[in-house]
This record gives C-alpha cells, structure tokens and sequence, in this order.
C-alpha cells in the first residue's frame, strides 16, 4: 500500500513510520523537516505544510491513504486553534486529491466515561492538555460530517506510553477503555500496530475506535 503520513516525526506518527515500513509499505512522510526522517528504501520524504490545503493535496495525490498524525505540539500556546486549523487542511486536501481513504490520530478527551459525559469533561481532566484535547475533539467533530471520505478516527486510551511492540491489545468504541478501576494503557509501538492494522483491514469505516491493553 502507498500511504502518506502527515506529521512522520512525532511521537505517534514516528511509531507509525516504524510499522508501515517493516509491514513493506511504500511511506511518503510530510513533515516540516524532514531531515529528521531515517533513511529507508521504501520511505520519501516530502516537506510540507499541514496548514496549506493545496500544498497537502499535492503531497498526498496518488496514494492509497492517508494518515493524519499532525500535532502542533504540546507547549504550542494555541495547540487547539492550530489543530482546528491543520485539520480542516488535511481534510480539505485529501478530498482534493480524490484519496479516499483518511485515518486520523485524536486524542482520549473524546472518550465517554458515563452517558453524555466525555473524559474531557470531568473535572480531574488534566489543565495542561485540556487545549490540545479540546483540539482533538473538535477534528472528531469535523471528520464526522464527512461523507465523502473513507475515514476512521482512532483515539489512543487515557494512558499513551512509551514501549515495545506486543500486538496484542483490545479494541472498543466510544468509551474509555478501563483495566479494572483504572483507565487502560497502550504502548505507542502498539498504537501504531492498531492504526495500520486498521489501514491493511478496514472495519472502522466513518467510525471512531480505541485501543488499549
């Protein structure tokens, strides 16, 4: 499969990277600088701007999917305006480029711990990455008025860690997985298992879906 992978570099989409190209995917990674990509036969590295609709539309034109790991990063002071803004483009470029396939990479806010109440919403939700979930809630939103895109929303449980590869994890809905009383946990290395499994054998078809251990 030729996939493009916006946001290659960070600390999702590196992981992702890492899966695709040992599945022998053909990976076209968009980054802002793509000097920090490693080198690979199967890995083009392609500069660009997730902000720019018409600049997204020519990296991606030509590919089987695209996926959307694009973060502004964490101590990016209007993380959740930027992530609005990159997202809308991402969206808006891949419907110009006639890609029909979109997977994007949100956050756990979104996640319902009881009827009509989102995990972003209780009041021990963290302060410091209220914004950037709020960011991440608000692309769910915009995806899920699509109806010309194959996409697929994934949201990594309350605990997104770094770690080895196991493979092995459960997959739910719209509520936040629970390892008995506390929340579940994922690897990044297996949330990036999840998201190209989920590529290779789509059944999250205009859906949101979790993972955790």
């Amino acid at each position: 499969m030729k996939i493009a992978l916006i946001g290659a570099t960070g600390f999702v989409g590196s992981a992702v990277l890492t899966e695709a190209l040992q599945r022998g995917h053909l990976v076209t990674a968009i980054v802002r600088h793509p000097e920090r990509l490693p080198r690979h036969a199967n890995l083009t590295a392609q500069k660009g701007d997730a902000y720019d609709a018409a600049a997204i539309a020519s990296a991606v034109a030509g590919h089987d999917a695209v996926i959307h790991a694009f973060n502004p990063g964490w101590d990016e002071a209007k993380i959740r305006e930027l992530f609005i803004e990159g997202t809308k483009a991402i969206i808006a470029g891949v419907k110009q480029a006639a890609v029909k396939r979109l997977l994007v990479v949100g956050g756990a806010g979104s996640l319902y711990v009881a009827p009509n109440l989102q995990l972003i919403d209780t009041p021990d939700f963290p302060a410091e990455y209220k914004e950037g979930a709020e960011g991440a809630r608000q692309a769910l939103n915009l995806i899920r008025e699509e109806r010309g895109l194959d996409w697929s929303f994934i949201s990594p449980p309350a605990l997104l860690q770094p770690g080895g590869r196991s493979g092995r994890f459960r997959i739910g809905g719209d509520q936040l997985l629970m390892s008995g009383e506390q929340p579940a946990s994922i690897s990044v290395a297996d949330l990036a298992v999840a998201i190209i499994d989920e590529l290779e054998q789509p059944r999250h078809i205009r859906q949101r879906f979790t993972v955790g251990y």
